[in-house]
Formats: C-alpha cells, structure tokens, sequence
C-alpha cells in the first residue's frame, strides 16, 4: 500500500514527457522505486508536478458544472438524440442524485489531489541537501494546493473527511467521519497562511503558473469573504494589492492562449494543447451540439452528441450586460451562422474559443484568480465596514467598469444598493469562470434567485421536469457520493 499510495503523484499522467515548455511537461521515468523515492529535491518536485495535474480533468468538468451551470449564468442545450449526460442536466436542475458520475468525479479526484498533497508534505522532512527557499516553495504549493480542494469541497458538500496526512495502510484509509464545517475551514487558513509566508511572489520561465504568495492571500481572501470575515480579508487583499498585479487594458488578453499568465493573472490552470493528456477541450463542450464546426472552426471533430451544448448562457446572462460593454462579444456569442448563412439563435461561451492546436485539443487555460476579482473584492470590504459614497471602493469598481468600456457607476447611494452593484459587476466581469454559484451563496440569495431563475427556464422547456429547480437551503449543499457514504460510512447530507 505504501508503494502504491507513492506512486500515484508521480504516474498520473503529468510525467508525460518531450518538449519541455513547462512545469507541466516532463520527461517520464523508466522506473521508479517506492522506498527510495522522495529521497531528493527532483523527487519531490515531480511529486508537486504531480499534485498540479489532477486540476487538468477538475476545471474540463467539476468546476464549470457545479461553480457556473449552477448559477443562473449558464444552462444546457437539451439533447433529444443523446441522453448520455441528463446527470449533467440534473445538476443544473437541481435534481442530481448522490449516484451521479459527475459528483464522484468531482469529490473523487478533489481528494486525489489531496492525498499527493499530503504525500509531499509528508515527504519533504526527508529530503536533505537543499535551499530553504526550495523546501519552503514546494512546501508552500502543496498547502496551496490541498487548500485549494478542501476550499471547493467544503463549499459544495458542507463538512467533509479532513484528511492531512498520507495514507499509510489499508487500516487508515477509511476516514474518522465527516469533519465539521468550521474544522474545515480552520486547516484551509492554516495552509493558506503557511503558504502565503512560504511561497515566493513570482516564478520566471517554466516555472511560470505555479502558485505564488498572490494565489495564497487571494484564495485566503476568499475564505474569509465566505465567511463574512471582511477585515481579515481586506487585510490578505491589500497584501496582493502590493505584489505588482495590474488590470490589462485589453479584456480579451486576459483569456488569449499566446498571452498566458500575464499581469492580470493570479492563478490559471495551465493547459499545454499541443501534448497528449495536457490539452483543454472548453470550446467543444461549450459549443451547441447543433453546430458542427461553425464554432469550432474544427470540421474534423464532430459536434452532434452529448458531449456540446453545455455551459449554454442564459437569458438572463444576456441581458446583465449594460449597452455597449465589451466584455460581451469576448465572453459569449449570442449564436452562430450556419452554412447557408443563416443566424441560429443559440448562444454559447466564446471566452475559451480561440481554435485549436490539433484535432480536437486546445489550448486555453482556465482562469482561477486574477486581479480584476482582487478589486471587487477590495470594494465589497471596504463596502461591509462602512459605505462611502465616492470612496475607494467606487474607484475600483469604476475602474475596472472603465475597461469595459463603461462608465462610473452612478446612483448608487447606500450600503445595500452598492453591495448590489458589486455582484452584478462581478457577474458580468467573471462570467463563465466559475464563481456566480459561489457569490450567490455566500450572498444569501442563491435560493431566492435560482428559484426566480427556474421559473424563467420552465417557461422555456416543457421537457424540464415538474421537480426541477425546486431550490430549498438543503439544495443548496450536494449530495455526498453514495459509494462514500458506504464505504465511509458517511452522513448523508439532507436534499
């Protein structure tokens, strides 16, 4: 069991090897022993390279699905030809059972990445003969890392199994039960501000897109901020405000494969398109099934089955986006032409659509954190400790309203109405990045909103069923897998 527990970081998929273009992409190794490995700083490096991976399959469905389709931002294109995704549909109607696939992935692999986590954290007391500023760097993307997962398990499924340590033998692989929820988020502070000590503040060449002390304070931020615990977080914000970070002028750079981690960037889970089990595929499964490649652009990769249509913008995603801003057109398209020229009113997310770098891969990355959410967080602090009409808060709000082309926000004269600007500008300005259903949640408006949003969505689709979007508190955790609860012996959450 211990070999086996050993080998997983590293055989997972990101040893596979050639061009060295980043951290990403390694050179395999032809053997590996598991009583010598994590012996040397190489070692433990491929190790965290390992622990990175698992985001790879985490941000091609989980985030998308429960941190965006969620949320009234984005539905499905239904499918009456191919029904091999309804669970997918389940989710976004509210409906999905603790047997569902998708939320096994999601809890599955969230705790793969935990367990390689924990396996370097574990490891690296090991390891002699190198710099500090080395230990504390892999220390400190580990801690990022496995706080990271236990960030979005404890916000989608409520108290989860804390598991910190290595798993040693077939006795300890059964967790002690479901930890609390304030236990969770106790280990995820404490991670986050070792990390934020330990990581450095900028990385160069194939280094570029680990975690950094910016990813570390910004994801600490949000801890808070879901936790309604402004001042620490506005005291984390001011920490990145310091680091160098800026808005880049074009909004659309921001998402261009040729422009990746640029300034803006906090962090991005980084994708390589031109290397087997590295490569992105957002925009075939954003695009409507309906299309073939007059989205894509790919006419060797067909778009008919369940696997397009999903993440489809709403309405009312549509219509949040004030006369004349930018961000529209380079985050969504309102439908496509068809071969004969004719406009087909589906709309879908353009912000991950920039082609391909070979059939069927490419070459986006996903944006996690990055400095435009930074500011809003900034002003929603500011805005909970006390309103100030033409205060700073205004100022980052308007500034980051001033790229997209529009101008100060205006009327906006106490506490509540500008926490409610706030929200719309971060939904428009994070659309399709998944972070409405969080907003929505930690808001508290997420069953008064989504149950406005399902009526609007029946009225669209007699095929959605007479249950679905029936949004009550305890939807508003998900279901914990059913093969866990077995075999765990688990408590379910109540639907």
């Amino acid at each position: 069991m211990k070999i086996k527990y050993i080998l997983i970081p590293v055989l997972a998929g990101l040893l596979a090897g050639g061009c060295k273009k980043s951290f990403l992409d390694l050179n395999p190794e032809t053997s590996i022993n598991g009583s010598t490995f994590y012996k040397t700083e190489t070692e433990i490096q491929q190790a965290v390279n390992g622990a990175y991976s698992i985001l790879q399959p985490l941000a091609n469905e989980s985030y998308w699905i429960f941190g965006e389709m969620r949320s009234d931002n984005t539905w499905f294109q239904y499918n009456t030809a191919d029904r091999g995704r309804e669970q997918w549909e389940f989710v976004d109607e509210f409906l999905v059972p603790a047997t569902a696939e998708c939320i096994s992935n999601f809890w599955k692999n969230s705790y793969i990445g935990i367990s390689r986590s924990n396996d370097v954290l574990d490891n690296i007391p090991n390891v002699t003969g190198w710099t500090d500023a080395a230990r504390d760097q892999y220390k400190g993307e580990a801690e990022f890392l496995r706080a990271f997962h236990y960030f979005n398990l404890v916000r989608q499924f409520g108290g989860v199994p804390l598991r910190l340590t290595s798993t040693q033998s077939p006795d300890a692989a059964l967790s002690k039960g479901r930890a609390t929820v304030d236990e969770v988020y106790a280990a995820i502070i404490a991670d986050l501000k070792d990390a934020a000590d330990k990581l450095p503040a900028s990385y160069s060449g194939t280094n570029v897109g680990r975690a950094t002390k910016g990813a570390a304070s910004t994801l600490l931020a949000k801890v808070y901020m879901t936790q309604k615990n402004f001042t620490d977080a506005l005291t984390a914000l001011r920490k990145v405000q310091g680091l160098g970070y800026s808005l880049l002028p074009n909004y659309a750079d921001i998402f261009d494969p040729n422009k990746k981690n640029g300034a803006e960037s906090i962090f991005e889970i980084q994708y390589l398109g031109s290397q087997t089990g590295l490569y992105s595929t957002f925009m075939y499964i954003f695009a409507p099934y309906t299309s073939g490649s007059y989205v894509t652009g790919d006419s060797k990769t067909s778009i008919h089955g369940s696997g397009s249509g999903w993440n489809i913008p709403t309405q009312d995603m549509i219509d949040s986006y004030e006369a004349g801003d930018k961000r529209k057109d380079i985050s969504m398209g309102t439908g496509y032409k068809d071969a004969d020229s004719n406009f087909v009113a589906i709309p879908y997310v353009k912000k991950y659509n920039h082609g391909f770098t070979d059939v069927g891969r490419t070459n986006d990355n996903f944006p996690v954190m990055r400095y435009a959410d930074v500011m809003l967080m900034i002003a929603e602090c500011l805005n909970e400790q006390a309103f100030a009409a033409g205060g700073e808060a205004f100022t980052l709000l308007n500034d980051v309203r001033a790229r997209a082309g529009l101008g100060p926000k205006t009327g906006v004269t106490s506490q509540d109405a500008f926490r409610d600007a706030i929200f719309q500008e971060r939904k428009v300005e994070l659309a399709f990045e998944s972070h409405r259903w969080y907003d929505l949640v930690r808001s508290g408006k997420a069953v008064e909103v989504m149950n406005a949003h399902g009526v609007k969505q029946k009225a669209l689709s007699t095929l959605i069923p007479a249950n679905g979007y029936q949004i009550t508190p305890n939807k508003l955790l998900l279901p914990i897998p059913q093969t866990d609860v077995n075999l765990d012996n688990l408590t379910q959450n109540p639907q």
